[in-house]
């Protein structure tokens, strides 16, 4: 379903042609890349959740070329742009952009098997019920030792740890009650529920986390 979001939660901003720019992307496009050199498989198939504009793919596309990358969104102009962006970077190794609802159930039987999964900056921006439905198809959709990485803000064992955070989930909530941070705790159950198996919870910059998981 469409949620009704606040102004902040996802900003892109228009460039040449197709292109779209978020600010976001670009401040955590080299953590990001960091993460999955160190902890992604070093070949294989990916698929990338939500991929918003297409910075982050082709970062990762190009910090892993043995990778063959998916990118996916639900909105056409982030489609066009993801497009755009990778033509103008030269990858072969990303095929093109494909519509996906990840918080449809089903999804899973097009896409596997997979080796990794990515997903950034979502959760927070649907339910609890459509985040869990995520990472269950998610897990499906890995073959064994598949490994999925989730990035985001999220509430650490029920606390939000900073003054930014307690604003922005705030607003979230504002704009959709049914929205909002997902907790550390509820993560690592639904994980450990949809199959996952060795959990690692990693602090990244601005008080972001990511959750590595492999399945085993």
């Amino acid at each position: 379903m469409t949620r009704k979001l606040p102004s902040t939660a996802s900003v892109a901003i228009a460039q040449d042609g197709a292109k779209l720019h978020a600010p976001a992307a670009a401040r955590n496009a080299l953590a990001l890349s960091d993460l999955l050199v160190n902890h992604a498989p070093k070949a294989g198939r990916a698929l990338e959740i939500a991929s918003g504009t297409g910075q982050h793919i082709v970062e990762f596309a190009t910090a892993l070329p043995e990778i063959h990358w998916q990118p996916t969104d639900i909105e056409a102009e982030r489609l066009a742009s993801i497009d755009a962006h990778v033509a103008e970077a030269g990858l072969a190794n990303v095929a093109h952009a494909a519509h996906l609802n990840a918080a449809e159930a089903g999804w899973h039987g097009t896409y596997a098997p997979l080796d990794l999964i990515v997903l950034v900056n979502l959760l927070h921006l649907i339910s609890e019920a459509e985040a869990r439905t995520v990472i269950t198809e998610a897990a499906l959709a890995l073959g064994r030792q598949g490994v999925l990485v989730l990035y985001g803000p999220f509430k650490r064992e029920g606390r939000l740890t900073s003054d930014g955070d307690v604003r922005f989930d705030d607003q979230l909530r504002t704009a959709d009650p049914a929205i909002g941070y997902k907790d550390t705790l509820d993560m690592r159950r639904w994980l450990r529920d949809a199959g996952m198996t060795a959990v690692q919870t990693i602090e990244m910059p601005a008080n972001n986390l990511a959750f590595v998981a492999r399945k085993i």
